[in-house]
């Protein structure tokens, strides 16, 4: 008895997301300010990933505009050059994990450690608040950051306490946010209320990485289903279409047009053009370091594919099993009960409107890839030169200082391969090009196509 209830607790919809932020508009230029979180990260990547297949005539762009280690200190330093200068009609803005400090947490006197890192954090972001005001026509979102997960018992390295100060920043923001009709969104408690759910059954699980910071993939799979929820996107469906073979009639036809249809000898056929396509969730686990999928989602979120991925085929007055084939390929083998009931096309991963959407997720990843070579880029700039007075200098001078640097820094060492090659004009010029091929191509391919769909009784 134990075991069921904590399974259908663990079912209960997600709590604190009610807040509202407006949807995307096309043309629309999205400005994704943050930390390493957003840095490395793919949250900002599967949202656009989202409208890229949900509204594919809505062209517009996104930039993850985060860099790694940054407090709101150092957003605030390079936010004129590195966002402002990209003419955003969007910004969203996250930061906290390292404005509120690591280690001192387990030393001698943590509250006023916190107090001091929280206080610290507020005039920094005060500073930010001046700049963006001075941008009227830039909507500004406010996002608490995903948590530090204090809870979790895989190992016993746990900061105590942080995420309570990280909590005191997502205040202020939220705050700054009311005082200037700016919009809020939170991650963190929702992410903290799941880490609670499944941790009651698995003291060990957390949305985190190892190190309790870096949200792997199926964590920012459910940053992205935060985000999109609050944009009032649950319950809108990729398609429905509902059929009365009886009748030989169309019932519904929501955000698709259906044509042709034919029924004879229990044999159903019809011609499908959707306005969408199904959300692909990727299988395998894409960035540095991350171990989870993506399609992990579907497990820590079971509402996600009704919510957020519905396409649903409904057909009644038929009898016996039925062969769904779609553009002549088939696909499953189906009782009148369950076509009765309804089925979720978005659930098989070959259909031909599923294979289309993976490519657009495929090209999708190629352009994160490309713009995490700019996004190590930004870090060297903004950590390394700007400091020294040379910043997007990539002259001689700057090589040598760049030489001299890696000698005592590490993270600067890290990034020599890289600038070796983006030090030159062309290369970055290359790579700017390739993401706006990618991008053109995305938008070429993503247009739903007319699809033959056809039930076959079998015996």
């Amino acid at each position: 008895m134990r075991k069921l209830f904590m399974f259908l607790f663990l079912l209960l919809p997600l709590s604190g997301v009610a807040q509202q932020v407006a949807p995307f508009r096309s043309g629309d230029r999205v400005a994704f300010v943050g930390n390493s979180i957003t840095d490395g990260g793919h949250y900002h990547s599967y949202i656009w990933l989202y409208y890229m297949t949900r509204f594919p005539e809505m062209r517009m762009q996104m930039f993850n505009c985060g860099v790694g280690g940054d407090t709101a200190l150092e957003i605030l330093r390079r936010i004129d050059h590195d966002v402002f200068s990209r003419k955003p009609t969007v910004l969203t803005l996250t930061f906290g994990m390292n404005d509120s400090g690591y280690f001192e947490y387990n030393g001698d006197n943590p509250q006023a450690f916190a107090d001091s890192k929280v206080s610290e954090s507020r005039r920094n972001f005060l500073e930010i608040e001046k700049k963006l005001k001075e941008h009227t026509s830039v909507r500004k979102v406010m996002i608490g950051t995903s948590p530090y997960d204090q809870t979790s018992r895989f190992n016993n390295d746990i900061f105590r306490r942080k995420n309570d100060a990280m909590r005191r920043i997502i205040a202020f923001q939220d705050s700054a946010a009311q005082a200037n009709g700016w919009e809020f969104l939170d991650f963190n408690a929702p992410m903290c209320a799941i880490h609670e759910r499944f941790q009651t059954v698995d003291s060990t699980f957390t949305l985190c990485g190892s190190d309790r910071v870096h949200p792997d993939n199926d964590g920012h799979m459910v940053m992205a289903y935060l985000f999109l929820k609050a944009q009032g996107m649950a319950g809108k469906k990729v398609a429905e279409v509902s059929v009365d073979a009886a009748r030989s009639k169309v019932l519904t036809a929501g955000n698709c047009k259906v044509t042709g249809l034919k029924v004879k000898d229990g044999k159903v056929t019809f011609d499908y053009l959707a306005h969408a396509l199904p959300y692909p969730l990727d299988t395998v686990a894409h960035g540095w370091g991350f171990t989870r999928p993506q399609s992990r989602i579907t497990k820590i979120v079971p509402e996600f594919m009704d919510e957020m991925n519905s396409e649903l085929l409904t057909v009644s007055g038929l009898s016996g099993n039925h062969l769904l084939t779609i553009d002549g390929e088939p696909i499953d083998t189906l009782t009148a009960g369950e076509l009765a009931s309804g089925v979720n096309l978005a659930a098989y991963r070959h259909t031909p409107q599923y294979r289309q959407a993976m490519t657009v997720m495929a090209l999708n990843e190629e352009r994160w890839e490309i713009e995490r070579r700019f996004r190590d880029y930004a870090w060297l700039q903004y950590n390394f030169f700007m400091k020294r007075g040379m910043l997007e200098a990539n002259d001689e001078r700057a090589a040598r200082a760049f030489r001299e640097g890696q000698k005592n820094d590490a993270w600067v060492a890290a990034k020599r391969d890289m600038y070796n090659k983006m030090i030159h004009k062309e290369v970055r010029d290359m790579y700017t090009r390739q993401m706006d091929m990618i991008v053109d191509r995305i938008y070429e391919i993503n247009r739903p196509l007319k699809r033959c769909i056809e039930l076959l009784p079998v015996e």
